[in-house]
């Protein structure tokens, strides 16, 4: 799928679903499985992961021809953007699947396999869909990327209990002043800032955010302190190359633009470790703690330079 981030939308659903239920209905999480609510989240998630992979036939693939079941190497696309975009779905979505399955009171090794796997069946699902898509093709560089997500996820839960490691996304919209420019842009990542959000990997940053006391219990640091790692690009106009031909048949090169890749150095917060008894702000705890939160960077990229950036989302 070259869009995975559509995903978090359904994401968001299933976390606000189950939290709500344990917040009207139970105070604690059970300590012995509770047949009923493994039932009640077996339906959640595949009415979730069902009518999600509906709406994605219907809004990606619904308008290219269908074909027989085929592979394609992408590998050397947007500079490996979308894959990064692949190992952080499956993180995700594996993440908040194994915190829904702690309602359960399953075995935590029950938990931990149930919800880290999730992600990498759904995202398994969507490249078999790939596979029959004359536009795309079932790529085995997102199939890495997704088992990348999911052990990640998995590895820190068996060894830690927790999620030492973080993955964090952020974003910042880029203009195309060009008008060649502009319209091949607006084809390519739509033009909204929600279709920008998700398809315009120049403006997409990826992070891994390392909680710093969860490696000395003893520090003196502060809880929720982070250092973050992040990767991005700039000046993509298309999957391997900046040249194209648009539908007058009129061709454009823009390869005097050469293709960035970005790296960034910058404090992060940890919002689940900020204490707090409000079940509803730990839930929304969560949820931000997907998005790195916006302080100073330094980048250093693939022209040579290195730059301060003094806020950077």
């Amino acid at each position: 799928m070259k869009y995975p981030l559509i995903i978090l939308a359904f994401l968001l659903y299933g976390v606000h679903h189950s939290s709500a239920q344990e917040r009207v209905t139970f105070t604690t999480l059970p300590d012995t499985t509770l047949p009923s609510r493994v039932w009640m989240l077996s339906g959640t998630t595949a009415v979730l992961y069902t009518s999600g992979l509906m709406a994605l036939n219907k809004a990606w693939y619904k308008d290219y021809p269908k074909t027989s079941f085929h592979f394609f190497n992408d590998m050397g696309e947007w500079n490996q953007m979308d894959k990064a975009g692949h190992v952080f779905s499956a993180y995700f979505i594996g993440k908040y699947n194994r915190e829904m399955w702690r309602w359960s009171g399953l075995p935590r090794r029950q938990q931990i396999w149930i919800g880290g796997l999730s992600g990498l069946a759904y995202q398994s699902v969507i490249e078999i869909l790939d596979g029959y898509s004359g536009k795309w093709g079932f790529s085995w560089g997102d199939m890495g990327a997704n088992a990348i997500g999911a052990a990640l996820l998995i590895g820190q839960e068996l060894a830690w209990d927790e999620q030492r490691i973080q993955l964090k996304f952020s974003f910042h919209p880029v203009q195309y002043e060009e008008p060649a420019l502009k319209r091949k842009t607006n084809e390519l990542f739509g033009t909204t800032y929600l279709e920008r959000m998700l398809k315009d990997y120049n403006g997409q940053t990826y992070w891994l955010s390392v909680n710093l006391h969860s490696f000395n219990k003893n520090s003196w640091l502060p809880k929720w302190l982070n250092i973050a790692a992040g990767m991005g690009a700039a000046d993509m106009y298309g999957g391997r190359d900046n040249t194209w031909t648009d539908q007058k048949g009129v061709h454009h090169d823009y390869s005097g633009n050469p293709r960035i890749r970005q790296f960034y150095l910058s404090p992060d917060v940890d919002f689940t470790k900020i204490p707090t008894r409000r079940k509803g702000v730990r839930v929304l705890f969560q949820v931000l703690n997907m998005l790195k939160f916006p302080a100073p960077a330094l980048e250093i990229n693939s022209r040579g330079q290195v730059k301060v950036h003094a806020v950077y989302f």
